[in-house]
């Protein structure tokens, strides 16, 4: 049998949006992992159009498309046309389980929730000619899955080709996640076991991992083993954890020790208002600055995610948030337009209010304002959310929170890593173009080593200095 995995590319990839290193990441796992599934005799090809030409002139027997909410009409016009063709058309993922009625139309059969144990039903059936138009995942378990299909993934169009998922889902239930939704009808959140992931850590090549999982720290006592079964296997990795995860015992420094540098924390908003509309309720009462001042003396870095728009919000939150990040020494931030995805709370609530202004889902891409405003206008905050990008990536803001960092090396690190994120656009386009971006990945791994928290005060005070005459050097 002939497959054909494709994940469609976002609506960004034809905008003035469009970053290629941003979409140059990470592989589409989860199509690798559904490959897994298929006969060892299949022809199986996997295509990511983010960093690949899509070809449509071929005829596979099963046509398997991932759905997220801004590849939703580039989705619905691919699996058009293979249907046309009399190719079997499979959809799935967030957006399919959000709105099953609206891809229905495009597909011989649609994946509700997670596919790990609707997909190998499916096969069963499609050989025997006896397919559902609809598959629900009920069954939630990781437990004896087979090994993802990494053999189909073009490692050398990746910066990060070791990126893992060891959960699925989240503890939490944020009103204005998308996962929710996903994950109806069963457990919202399970893990691998330990021994299985350590298993698919070994089998990655290099030193470097990207865990892609919601909340790594969501399972203590999963982590706590994870962490222990990793020492020794001289790893460094990046993840995402919860400010309450942060503060909350002696797991992230079991992380650190096993060489987690760098972590993605929604902190989402300082207003508690905020968090409370949001049912975000893992960050109330927490201290912010506690959680920070943790990681940075763990020496790791922090992706900060904020969300503008909430209902407390006003002209003032922009500056806020950005000196805010600043002051407090965040490394990158990552900005959201509070978007009101179909399926959540946020979107339903919305809905019943007469607040949804757009169901262009192009426009659903946290840039855009598709919902209506209170304290701000649209114009505002979309105007508010370009302005706190350009402001917190200025170099001069990109040297100041450098700064607050005790160590010299965390100070370079922080400088290396946010320029290079977000300044040198331009080379990053050339790498990728060349083929060479593979090549980055030891740069990267460099950047992301460990930090002593300790340092004399002399070669702080001669560090600063060189940081500053540099900094003066290259201003003028």
């Amino acid at each position: 049998m002939k497959v054909k995995l494709i994940l469609p590319a976002l609506t960004e990839a034809e905008s003035p949006f469009w970053r290629p290193i941003k979409y140059s990441l990470f592989p589409p796992l989860g199509l690798a992992t559904l490959a897994a599934y298929l006969d060892p005799h299949d022809e199986v090809e996997l295509l990511d159009q983010h960093v690949e030409k899509l070809t449509l002139d071929d005829e596979p027997d099963l046509v398997i498309i991932q759905v997220y909410i801004t590849n939703a009409y580039r989705a619905y016009h691919i699996a058009d046309h293979y249907k046309a063709k009399g190719c079997y058309v499979i959809l799935g993922g967030l957006h399919v389980t959000s709105l099953p009625e609206e891809a229905l139309p495009h597909a011989d059969s649609i994946f509700i929730g997670p596919g790990e144990d609707t997909f190998p039903q499916f096969l069963k059936d499609f050989k025997k000619g006896a397919q559902k138009k609809r598959y629900f995942s009920d069954k939630r378990t990781l437990a004896g899955i087979p090994p993802i299909r990494r053999d189909l993934i073009k490692r050398h169009l990746y910066l990060v080709p070791n990126s893992i998922v060891v959960t699925r889902g989240c503890p939490h239930h944020c009103d204005f996640c998308y996962k929710d939704a996903f994950f109806q009808g069963g457990k919202s959140f399970y893990t691998q076991l330990v021994d299985d992931a350590l298993s698919e850590i070994e089998r990655l090549p290099g030193r470097h991992l990207y865990f892609l999982d919601d909340h790594l720290l969501g399972n203590s006592k999963f982590a706590s083993s994870l962490f222990e079964g990793m020492k020794g296997m001289n790893r460094i990795f990046q993840g995402a954890a919860t400010v309450d995860s942060i503060l909350r015992g002696n797991l992230i420094e079991k992380a650190a020790e096993a060489g987690l540098r760098s972590v993605f924390v929604g902190f989402e908003t300082f207003s508690p208002e905020n968090l409370k509309q949001s049912n975000k309720k893992q960050n109330m009462k927490k201290s912010y600055e506690d959680a920070v001042q943790r990681l940075h003396d763990l020496g790791i870095m922090i992706n900060g995610s904020f969300v503008f728009g909430l209902d407390e919000d006003n002209q003032d939150v922009f500056k806020r948030t950005v000196d805010w990040g600043v002051t407090n020494g965040i490394t990158t931030s990552t900005y959201h337009v509070l978007t009101p995805y179909p399926g959540t709370k946020l979107f339903s609530d919305m809905e019943k209010a007469g607040r949804i202004t757009s169901r262009n889902w192009d426009l659903y891409d946290t840039r855009h304002v598709v919902y209506k405003t209170r304290n701000l206008t649209a114009e505002q905050l979309e105007e508010g959310y370009w302005w706190a990008y350009k402001e917190f990536y200025s170099w001069n803001n990109i040297v100041k929170s450098s700064l607050h960092h005790e160590a010299f090396k965390h100070m370079l690190k922080h400088f290396f890593y946010a320029g290079g994120w977000k300044k040198f656009e331009p080379l990053w386009n050339f790498i990728i173009k060349s083929g060479s971006l593979s090549g980055m990945l030891p740069l990267l791994e460099s950047i992301l080593s460990k930090v002593n928290s300790t340092q004399n005060k002399s070669e702080t005070d001669n560090s600063l200095q060189k940081i500053n005459l540099n900094y003066k050097t290259a201003n003028t």
